[in-house]
Formats: structure tokens, C-alpha cells, sequence
């Protein structure tokens, strides 16, 4: 028990030796892996958010918000990647697509949800006023909705951070390609690897969040 202990320590302290010696590799590899998913998720929220925010808005699509959410959330993501191989090859877009489909679930039940639960009675007010329904939907549901909003984003941040890891293994390149490759690596290059990862979910989680907290310390609109 000991000597496994010990193997653990000191892998753990190779481990930070590798990212020491390779700043280069991991720098490289962290941009790929930034690009692949931040174009994932950019995607996810150009499909997903309007959609999300207008169904809210219109109080339906309840039952759409939530199958697209299931059927996202059920469909692994090594499925996706093998089926998109067929149609996209190997390579970046391959892998953007399996991470946009895995991105799309959070950002458009939150956004619906969110929207949905403001205020009637503020959003009545609203159309008294004569705003129109995009206007209601801008200047009142959306800074209200916010919060909640930016919630679903940041957990669709950390599953595609997370996520992209397997891309390697279809030409997605990103911190993968170490994780995947502990011949060329070790298992300190592995677990550096695997580090890095995780630091960056960290990153875009504590991000985000403090995007939400500034959004909901924003004043109430009066309509």
C-alpha cells in the first residue's frame, strides 16, 4: 500500500515536472483545445439562445425545450463523434458538432426557463406601456432573466471543456491528444494533461459566474 502510494506522489509530482518542461506543447494544445470549444460553444448559443429566450417568452415549446434536452443529454458523445465521421470526416468540425449538440441542452432549457418565470404582472406593465413584444422580450425578460441565463451557459462551458478531451481520438487535437497518447506521454504527461483540463473548466466556471452574480446585482428595469 505504501509503494502504491508512493508511485501516486510521485507521479503526481512528475506531473507538474512535464508541464515545467513542456510549456510549449500544453500551450499549443490548450489553444487548440480553446478553439475547438469555444467555436462549439458559440455555436450552441447562436442556435439555442434565441430560440430558448423567444419559446419563454411565448410561454411554449415546454415539451421541445425539453426533448431537445433529454436527447442531448442521453446521446454520448462518442456516438456523435462516430456518426458525424460519416458525413464530416476526422477532423475540427467533426468534433465541433458533437460538442454543439452536447451544448445546445443547457443553454436552451435555461434561457426558456428563465424567461418563462418573470414576472407576469411586469411583463403586463411592459405591453401597457405600448413596448412591443421584442421590446418586452429585450428591456424587461431578458435583464430579469439573466441570472439564470448565464447559469446554463456556464454549465454548457464546463461539459464541452470537459468533453472536447475525447475529440482527440477523431483528429480534434486539444489537451486530448496527450490524454490519449500516454505512450508518447506517461502517465505524468496524462495526468498534466488532464490538469490543464481541469484548470480551464475551473477558469470558465468561476468566469461565468461572475458574469451571473454582476447580472443579477443589476437593478430591476421599470418598465
Amino acid at each position: 500500500m505504501d509503494a502504491l502510494r508512493e508511485a501516486r506522489v510521485k507521479t503526481f509530482v512528475d506531473a507538474f515536472r512535464f508541464i515545467a518542461d513542456n510549456p510549449h506543447l500544453l500551450l499549443v494544445k490548450t489553444a487548440e483545445h480553446l478553439e475547438l470549444s469555444g467555436a462549439a460553444l458559440g455555436i450552441a448559443l447562436l442556435l439555442a439562445l434565441p430560440v430558448g429566450l423567444w419559446l419563454g417568452h411565448l410561454h411554449r415549446g415546454l415539451f421541445l425545450a425539453a426533448s431537445i434536452s433529454n436527447v442531448g443529454r442521453a446521446l454520448p458523445s462518442l456516438v456523435l463523434i462516430a456518426f458525424g465521421l460519416t458525413i464530416f470526416g476526422i477532423g475540427f468540425w467533426n468534433n465541433t458538432v458533437a460538442l454543439v449538440v452536447l451544448a445546445i441542452p443547457p443553454v436552451l432549457t435555461n434561457a426558456y426557463f428563465a424567461v418563462d418565470a418573470v414576472d407576469r404582472d411586469v411583463v403586463d406593465a411592459a405591453r401597457g406601456m405600448g413596448m412591443t413584444e421584442l421590446q418586452v422580450l429585450r428591456r424587461v425578460e431578458l435583464p430579469l432573466a439573466l441570472p439564470l441565463v448565464f447559469a446554463g451557459i456556464r454549465i454548457a462551458a464546463i461539459f464541452v471543456i470537459a468533453t472536447a478531451t475525447i475529440a482527440a481520438i477523431a483528429g480534434g487535437g486539444g489537451l486530448g491528444a496527450i490524454i490519449v497518447n500516454r505512450a508518447s506521454y506517461g502517465d505524468a504527461g496524462v495526468l498534466a494533461a488532464s490538469l490543464c483540463v481541469s484548470a480551464l473548466a475551473f477558469l470558465a466556471a468561476l468566469i461565468l459566474s461572475l458574469v451571473r452574480r454582476a447580472a443579477s446585482r443589476r437593478p430591476v428595469p421599470v418598465p
